[in-house]
């Protein structure tokens, strides 16, 4: 009885989807057509629009994607600083891509070593590249071995490269992007190993895609042109084979991907919220084969950095390799310890009182590249990259961009109701205090702008209160630290989980 009323069922479901992809089929079989004109796609006879049909994005070197979804960011513990700068809010990440690991001393050494071959005739393009070594130096600590070997010696390879500055992390994920891209196109065909290129003459994906370069190009790779004259032509970004731009993971992104609490969730109900990157509120696995071990690189107590000797607790007196310890629920390592890392937000208290639910982020500078008269794009700079200029609107510096904390601005939501007189700096010698508002020419200006950046995770050098993920703290981008490192990360294109 059941199996003779479904079966109509089935036969129409079959009939239906049939007859859908008769629609959408090329007449005579073959290409897709367009459901809006019935023209055929890829077809030269119908003037060659050409359609990607299934691509879908590949996932680029050491990332792991990372399925978004709805959480709670913000504080989860106890604020024992007093910065009231997590509130807790309910947000939406969408999916993206996350490196595995912060990046490595043998990483950011290909970079350097990149740089110095193809920029030779531009040898400070290098040297601003450089990890300020001396970020190891301690004025009551014998720490001198690590700035002459930490980053160059072999035995540090696989530990996470630190003393980079927000900008220069910044610099490597473009530089990353068009190593990625380049690599691409030469499995494609479509280029040439070019270990000579020089100057600005340099593969750019941007510069590749708006027909700027003319490097290595190989003519036979080239793909077949639909027109009518049978030409051949470059790979677009419409073909869906270059990978988009690397870059730091934004503050959202980054919480989201350290709680990983899709191990914690069933049918849309997260049962635990975690504190740290695991389960349970210790620091310590839980599991019976590994029970009492650490879960991350930190100081245990005052004074202990690694443990007692014949049993260390967590393997490492500064870094550790960045495959050390579980992955969280993503397959990520090192969320919690081993080094802090920057992301791509700028510093603001009360960020979580102004962003976006979706998406949140703070600090967007919107560019777009430079043109001629006629519109054309122009010519690459001496490094071989496309010129980009800020957006002039006045109504998007104000929001996004201000440098000003005036409470009277209240743009950061510092009312004057909220500002606390006796943290006022009122100091006439000029030197200033560690008090967070200066009094100049009538104004109160915050000492945090644009220039303090977020960054995030807990470090080595760091009690386990920092390990918490969302726990937050500010730099300027262009100092550095010895536990400070970077990872990055990529927008995922189409859907969220994959097709």
């Amino acid at each position: 009885m059941y199996k003779f009323r479904a079966l109509p069922i089935v036969l129409i479901a079959v009939l239906l989807l049939t007859s859908c992809s008769l629609f959408r089929k090329k007449k005579g079989g073959g290409e897709e057509v367009s459901s809006t004109t019935g023209w055929n796609y890829n077809d030269k006879n119908n003037g060659g629009f050409e359609v990607a049909v299934g691509a879908d994005q590949k996932t680029g070197p050491g990332l792991v994607l990372i399925e978004g979804g709805v959480f709670r960011m913000g504080r989860v513990e106890q604020d024992v600083m007093f910065d009231w700068n997590n509130t807790p809010r309910t947000v939406t990440v969408s999916s993206f891509y996350m490196d595995e690991t912060e990046l490595k001393n043998v990483d950011y050494r290909e970079y350097l070593f990149w740089l110095r071959r193809v920029y030779n005739t531009y040898p400070e393009v290098f040297t601003r590249a450089l990890p300020d070594t001396l970020v190891w130096r301690s004025p009551e600590g014998f720490n001198d071995s690590y700035v002459e070997y930490y980053f160059r010696h072999p035995s540090y390879n696989n530990y996470p490269v630190v003393g980079i500055n927000w900008l220069q992390a910044n610099d490597y994920c473009l530089w990353r992007t068009d190593r990625v891209n380049e690599q691409v196109l030469i499995d494609e065909g479509e280029l040439n190993v070019d270990p000579n290129q020089s100057g600005e003459n340099n593969f750019n994906t941007e510069a590749y895609l708006a027909g700027q370069y003319d490097g290595a190009v190989n003519d036979k790779g080239l793909r077949p042109s639909l027109s009518q004259d049978g030409t051949k032509r470059k790979t677009n970004f419409e073909d869906g084979i270059l990978l988009p731009k690397y870059r730091l993971p934004t503050e959202a992104e980054w919480e989201f991907a350290a709680y990983a609490l899709k191990g914690n969730t069933v049918e849309e109900r997260t049962f635990e919220r975690r504190i740290y990157p695991w389960d349970g509120h210790n620091v310590r696995n839980a599991s019976t084969k590994y029970r009492g071990q650490m879960m991350a690189n930190f100081v245990r107590a005052r004074g202990d950095y690694m443990g007692v000797a014949g049993s260390l607790n967590d393997n490492g007196s500064i870094t550790v390799d960045v495959k050390s310890y579980w992955p969280n629920d993503y397959g990520l390592y090192c969320m919690a310890g081993n080094v802090n890392e920057w992301v791509l937000d700028v510093y603001r208290p009360l960020s979580s009182e102004t962003v976006d639910e979706f998406n949140p982020f703070r600090g967007n500078v919107f560019t777009d590249l430079r043109r001629d008269a006629n519109g054309q794009v122009v010519q690459k700079d001496r490094l071989g990259r496309l010129v980009v200029d800020t957006v002039k609107d006045a109504a998007v510096a104000n929001r996004f961009n201000y440098r000003k904390g005036d409470y009277r601005n209240h743009l950061d939501g510092d009312t004057k109701s909220g500002v606390d007189p006796t943290w006022m700096d009122s100091d006439e010698s000029g030197k200033g205090t560690n008090k967070m508002y200066t009094q100049a020419s009538g104004d109160y200006n915050s000492l945090i702008n644009d220039n303090a950046r977020v960054y995030k995770g807990g470090s080595w050098k760091d009690r386990a209160y920092w390990l918490n993920p969302s726990s937050r703290r500010f730099l300027n981008q262009e100092e550095s630290r010895d536990d400070l490192g970077f990872r990055c990360a990529m927008i995922r294109v189409g859907s969220p989980s994959g097709l």
